[in-house]
């Protein structure tokens, strides 16, 4: 049963605008819900100066350490002049605020549109972006935050959903096909044994990037990890494989100026491919007693849902068996 309750319930425009005046600002009584779903996003006009997005984070998910950890690392990509939106300081220093059992952060407001990633010349220069922003996640590992592996994605994933989700007349082909997938990306990752995983975006898809005065900006660092390099450049890939192809040499060629990029990972991009998968099932499974899961995902759950997403999965179990991309 969807609790009407939930945490998020008590986000109110007076809250939000009490809490955003608790850091010493004026609110001029505007506040507009952004599209976020994991956390509560937004934007509340500030009396004779810019609005200001407000981020109220997802009770339970991060601690303390692992949200000021990520702070640090989108302060620490600007202070090299990278185009990134990191959270606003308070005179103390301060980016994590609390508020009334809220922990929420601050940032400047940042326009833009998606980037095309059929245009040649925007992958090559989401390449250097990317190329700079891993030479700096590649100088020390994240302390508290994980790594994204296979056990967290999918292993513990698809325990969930067999446990809790799956309708019984697709449980016994969830498990078949989970159990063959898991086998084949857990080989994947195994055929990779020095993979280098550092601090990186972890979410890179077309609506964490802002495309302005053609220029790209990196926002929610959210999900950011310990990771491959590789899972901050295959989510913009598309198309038939000579078009993948295509797209990953121009973004490889702006990477390498500024980053070595290990071709060995280009085996991992279906498995990671797979992992995000399960993991977007599963997390909106732990999600659904959050009332704005049903409303915003009314197909999650439904019986048709379990039967597309289990030929999903058989279609992605045919891609791990294709030969990895390969630079030219």
């Amino acid at each position: 049963m969807q609790d009407a309750q939930h945490p998020f319930h008590t986000l109110t425009p007076n809250f939000i605008m009490d809490a955003v005046e608790s850091q010493g600002y004026r609110c001029d009584c505007r506040t507009s819900a952004l599209n976020s779903y994991e956390n509560r996003v937004y934007q509340v006009g500030i009396e004779e100066e810019k609005p200001l997005i407000a981020k109220f984070y997802r009770p339970g998910r991060w601690n303390d350490d692992q949200i000021v950890e990520e702070h640090r690392f989108t302060l620490e990509l600007a202070e090299h002049e990278l185009s990134v939106v990191p959270p606003l300081l308070n005179s103390s220093g301060e980016s994590l605020f609390h508020y009334h059992g809220f922990r929420f952060a601050l940032y400047p407001r940042q326009g833009g549109h998606a980037p095309e990633f059929d245009n040649d010349q925007n992958l090559l220069i989401l390449g250097r972006m990317l190329g700079r922003i891993h030479n700096i996640g590649a100088v020390r590992p994240f302390q508290h935050r994980p790594s994204l592996d296979s056990r967290d994605f999918g292993h513990d994933s698809v325990a969930l959903i067999g446990e809790r989700f799956i309708p019984q007349e697709y449980r016994e082909s969830y498990q078949a096909v989970t159990s063959q997938l898991l086998q084949v990306v857990d080989e994947a990752f195994a055929s990779v044994p020095q993979v280098r995983y550092i601090r990186a975006h972890g979410d890179c898809h077309a609506g964490n990037i802002l495309w302005r005065d053609d220029a790209p900006h990196f926002v929610d660092f959210d999900d950011a990890r310990m990771a491959p390099a590789v899972q901050d450049l295959w989510m913009m890939l598309s198309g038939d494989r000579p078009r993948q192809l295509a797209q990953l040499a121009q973004l490889i060629k702006g990477y390498e100026e500024f980053c070595d990029f290990d071709p060995a990972e280009l085996r991992l991009v279906e498995a990671l491919r797979s992992l995000r998968m399960l993991h977007y099932s599963a997390w909106l499974a732990r999600r659904w007693d959050d009332p704005a899961f049903p409303t915003a995902f009314p197909w999650f759950n439904t019986v048709r849902y379990w039967g597309e997403h289990i030929l999903q999965l058989r279609e992605q179990l045919s891609a791990l068996e294709e030969p990895p991309l390969e630079l030219p």
